[in-house]
């Protein structure tokens, strides 16, 4: 990608404060994808602005006004919000476009990636092997920034990202709609290199910090783990969903 061109979207992610700017955002169409509001405000315009939102793709955050503060170092009257540089996509309407045109369809769902550089890392990998949507949870994860952009490589533009409420519905939705479903997790000793991933699939990576979270590994229908032969205990999230995602294209091209 020309440096013009990252240039170019990774100035379209940005930080806005105060409620008329917000306001007029929302009004031109902006995609939010986080807002950050004041606990305890009892202003009716922020009241406004935080129900037109509650059933959007937004991720509504109640934060004291040092977090507020800290984010804008300004007058930001007790709302900020970040905007986002691609338009999010319905759960439902992407994986029924895509069950209909492809008979082994692949997504990843992320379990609360925090580290926006991460985040971007693991979009290029999906982009470079062929996942058709990446689902994400609305609240707990990492936002989508200029840093996500870049490291992403722009592929962020390439492969649709879905936002959900809870990522256990999304799951619960795949499996229904006969997608298995499939974790990355230490948790267990079953190794990824014994499982058939050649068939209909969702991979589940969890955060940096704790992994997929055990209600989520409660609920998939297999959990793997890759081989750790150093002193080591685990992989950088980005470079486990790069090994599970080609190792998915190695045995769907045997």
């Amino acid at each position: 990608m020309d440096g013009f061109f990252l240039h170019y979207f990774m100035d379209k992610t940005d930080i806005i404060f105060g409620i008329h700017p917000i306001q007029e955002a929302i009004s031109s169409g902006k995609e939010i994808d986080k807002l950050f509001i004041q606990k305890d405000s009892s202003n009716l315009k922020i009241d406004s602005i935080v129900k037109s939102l509650e059933n959007s793709n937004t991720s509504l955050n109640f934060v004291p006004n040092e977090k507020l503060n800290r984010l804008t170092n300004g007058n930001h009257q007790g709302i900020v919000a970040l905007t986002s540089p691609i338009a999010f996509q319905s759960l439902e309407d992407i994986v029924e476009n895509i069950i209909s045109k492809k008979e082994k369809p692949l997504f990843i769902i992320l379990d609360q990636i925090s580290d926006v550089r991460n985040f971007g890392a693991i979009i290029r990998t999906a982009e470079c092997t062929g996942v058709d949507a990446i689902i994400i949870q609305k609240k707990g994860g990492a936002p989508i920034t200029g840093d996500t952009v870049k490291t992403s490589a722009g592929a962020i533009f390439n492969v649709p990202i879905c936002k959900v409420d809870h990522i256990k519905d999304a799951i619960f939705y795949l499996k229904a709609s006969n997608i298995t479903t499939i974790a990355a997790t230490e948790k267990t000793t079953e190794s990824l290199y014994n499982i058939n991933l050649n068939k209909p699939l969702a991979i589940i990576i969890g955060s940096e910090g704790k992994g997929v979270s055990k209600s989520v590994l409660n609920i998939v229908d297999y959990k793997a783990a890759l081989p750790l032969l150093g002193e080591v205990n685990s992989l950088n999230v980005s470079v486990a969903c790069g090994a599970f995602l080609y190792e998915t294209i190695r045995q769907r091209m045997i």
